[in-house]
C-alpha cells in the first residue's frame, strides 16, 4: 500500500484506531517475513473495514495486528532509510529545531532528476527519463519541481507537523498554495490525469489531495543558487540523479557525503 493511499484511509478512522493504525505502518509494506506479511495484512484488512464503516471490525483487527507485532517484534521491518533512492545522514537526527526541508529539480535534454533534504538528515533523489506514453506534458520543469515535494512528504508515514518547505519555483509555489486553499483540480497546463500503472492516482494529484489536507505545512521561497544550504543540497541531489542517467557512479556515498556538508552549514549558521 502506497504511502498516500494510506494516509487516505486513516481519514475515516477515529482519532485513537488512526493513532494505532500510523504505528503499525510500517508492517504494511512489501517484505519477504510472513509474520510481517500476516501483521500487514491485518492493517491492510482494518482499513478496508473502515472504508465500509465497519469500526468495530476495524478495531479488532488492529487489535490482532498489535498482538501479532508485540510477539513478532520490530527487527525486520524496513525502514524509510533503506528505502532505495533515500538515506539519512544519522548526526543530525537529534536536532531540537523545527523542521525545514528544502526540495529542487534538474532537467537536461530527456533526463531530469529530482531530490530533497530535510534538517534532520534525511535526503532522497531520483532520477527520470522520458518516452513516448510520459504525461509530463510541457510544463516539464514546473511538474517535475512539484514532483520533488510529493517524494519528500511521500517518504513520511505522517509528514511532521509544522514542516516547512523550501522552493525555488515560484510557480511550484503557487501551486502548492493554491492547492492548500481547496484548490485541488488546478493543474500545470498539459499535465495529463489519464491512470497510471503503478498507482491510482496521477502524482500531482495525489500531492494537491495531500496539501489540502495539511494547513500545518508550510511552502516557501527561497532564491536558487544564493548560497542557501539546504537549497544547494537539493540542488546538488537533482543533479547528481540527472547525472546518474548517463553515467554510472555509486551514488549513495556522494549524496550522503553531500548532504552532510550542506546540513553542517546550516546548522551552525542556524545554531549563531
Amino acid at each position: 500500500m502506497r504511502p498516500d493511499e494510506f494516509l487516505r484511509a486513516l481519514d475515516l478512522l477515529p482519532t485513537p484506531l488512526h493513532e494505532r493504525a500510523v504505528a503499525l505502518r510500517a508492517y504494511a509494506r512489501v517484505t519477504r517475513c510472513e509474520d510481517c506479511q500476516r501483521i500487514g495484512d491485518a492493517v491492510r484488512l482494518a482499513l478496508t473495514a473502515a472504508h465500509y464503516d465497519e469500526i468495530a471490525s476495524a478495531r479488532q483487527l488492529l487489535d490482532t495486528a498489535e498482538q501479532q507485532a508485540a510477539r513478532h517484534g520490530s527487527t525486520c521491518r524496513s525502514q524509510p532509510d533503506q528505502q532505495h533512492g533515500r538515506g539519512r545522514v544519522g548526526r543530525w537526527a537529534g536536532t531540537s529545531a523545527p523542521l525545514v526541508a528544502a526540495t529542487d529539480a534538474s532537467w537536461k535534454g530527456r533526463g531530469g532528476g529530482i531530490g530533497y533534504v530535510v534538517s534532520d538528515g534525511h535526503w532522497g533523489l531520483r532520477s527520470r527519463g522520458t518516452d513516448r506514453l510520459d504525461p509530463t506534458g510541457p510544463s516539464r520543469v514546473l511538474i517535475n519541481e512539484l514532483r520533488a515535494v510529493e517524494f519528500l512528504l511521500s517518504a513520511y508515514d505522517e509528514a511532521p507537523a509544522g514542516l516547512t518547505v523550501l522552493l525555488d519555483s515560484l510557480a511550484a509555489l503557487r501551486y502548492l498554495h493554491r492547492w492548500q486553499a481547496g484548490e485541488a483540480d488546478a493543474m500545470p497546463a498539459g499535465y495529463s490525469l489519464r491512470p497510471r500503472s503503478s498507482s491510482a492516482q496521477p502524482t500531482l494529484v495525489r500531492l494537491a489531495e495531500l496539501v489540502g489536507r495539511r494547513p500545518d505545512l508550510s511552502f516557501a521561497h527561497v532564491k536558487g543558487h544564493s548560497g542557501h544550504a539546504l537549497n544547494e543540497a537539493a540542488d546538488g541531489l537533482s543533479h547528481m540523479a540527472r547525472r546518474r542517467l548517463g553515467e554510472s557512479f555509486d551514488v549513495r556515498p556522494r549524496a550522503h557525503a553531500l548532504v552532510d556538508a550542506f546540513l553542517r552549514d546550516w546548522h551552525t549558521t542556524v545554531a549563531s
